[in-house]
């Protein structure tokens, strides 16, 4: 027996043998599909699966398929919606911009900000601090306690690297560039107070996550100030400063918890409020920071123009500098196999650059007579502000 037939032909033969025997003169049967009466039909596709497909679609005979509203452009229309709000959300970027806006206004035409007074000073970091904690949650501040060695050496960054390096600078300001000795001490002030509530909103703009640990800080450093301030002033410039106890944890209570707590627990028990207010708050803190940082500026323009004031300048910018890369490298080489080690270096920068200038420049108008004293902090009110939110732009986009 010869087998002539292609693979294709043998197949159908191995197939249906007994067919061709039984009936050797009847060709086989053609299938046919059944006729649709239309050129359509609608197709509920469901096989066994749990989720079935929520929409159904069209085919046609040219076996093309159609969806329902094709013609619709769902995109567009959702992309014009949350336009505005991602606008809102964005506007954190242009932090550092207006800051420098801010400044240079402030430099140019002082009652853009002279306004802006002390009085306002706190409600404005008590909002800030409000949309952190509308932006976070009770167990991110419960995480961050846990972190105690953390904790420790943003202390230590507050009270022992930086009054070292306002020691040094201030010495270097009178020995080597010749400036009074009230703007030694004025210096050494600066360096002795607490962390500044800026830092925490910093921190918040770069690493969200490290924004309670931030607060917790900054809380601490600011809840011992009454103590360690008076024991550093009377170490680094010889006179005993007595500071308002009473007032400095009013203050922390008004500035930092109520408006955390506040934020909190809207976020806890009224979520959908704050769904609703969330995109308004960032061009509103972007409004107060600049307040915050003009104000000081244009209050004290006459102690910035003053005839020390490039030189105090240069040495407040070398101050803080040396600050901001002294938390950032120690924290690196102290936490260098922490998996979160970038976060915890800028946010101990942040800590260890930026502190209470407002403090110490409150504590050199009441307790020092000559006002020379007062000169140091209030232009490192500005330049603390500016560098400070100089990196989160640098650092954000690093991420990005």
């Amino acid at each position: 027996m010869q087998l002539n037939a292609t693979p294709q032909q043998w197949h159908l033969q191995s197939h249906r043998p007994h067919l061709s025997r039984l009936l050797p003169n009847t060709p086989l049967p053609k299938l046919h599909r059944p006729s649709s009466p239309s050129p359509s039909r609608s197709l509920g596709i469901s096989i066994g699966s749990k989720n079935p497909p929520s929409r159904c679609f069209s085919v046609k005979a040219s076996n093309s398929i159609e969806r329902p509203d094709a013609g619709h452009d769902y995109a567009s229309e959702a992309k014009e919606e949350f336009s505005i709000a991602e606008i809102l959300k964005k506007s954190n970027s242009y932090l550092p911009h207006v800051v420098l806006a801010s400044t240079l206004l402030a430099l140019i035409y002082p009652p853009s900000f002279s306004w802006f007074t002390t009085r306002y000073y706190a409600p404005a970091l008590g909002f800030l601090m409000f949309a952190v904690g509308v932006n976070s949650s009770e167990k991110d501040f419960l995480e961050a306690f846990n972190r105690p060695t953390a904790i420790l050496a943003g202390y230590v960054g507050q009270f022992l690297v930086k009054p070292l390096l306002g020691y040094f600078f201030g010495i270097i300001s009178v020995a080597l560039f010749g400036l009074p000795t009230p703007i030694g001490a004025g210096i050494m002030l600066v360096s002795c107070v607490s962390g500044a509530q800026l830092s925490n909103y910093a921190t918040f703009l770069t690493d969200p996550s490290m924004a309670p640990l931030s607060i917790v800080m900054t809380s601490l450093s600011t809840a011992t100030a009454v103590f360690v301030t008076p024991l550093l002033s009377l170490l680094l410039i010889g006179k005993r400063l007595p500071v308002d106890v009473k007032g400095m944890v009013s203050s922390i209570l008004q500035i930092v918890v109520a408006p955390i707590v506040g934020g909190l627990l809207l976020n806890r028990f009224f979520p959908r409020i704050c769904d609703s207010i969330r995109p308004f708050l960032p061009p509103l803190s972007v409004l107060v920071t600049a307040c915050c940082v003009g104000a000081p500026l244009a209050i004290n323009i006459n102690s910035v123009l003053s005839p020390f004031g490039v030189t105090i300048l240069l040495v407040i910018i070398a101050f803080h500098l040396s600050a901001f890369i002294a938390g950032y490298v120690l924290t690196g080489v102290v936490f260098h196999k922490s998996p979160d080690v970038k976060a915890l270096q800028r946010t101990l920068s942040y800590e260890t650059g930026m502190q209470s200038s407002l403090l110490a420049l409150a504590l050199a108008n009441r307790f020092f007579q000559d006002p020379l004293v007062s000169v140091p902090p209030a232009i490192s009110t500005v330049i603390m502000s500016l560098m400070g939110f100089s990196l989160v732009m640098i650092w954000a986009k690093r991420k990005d």
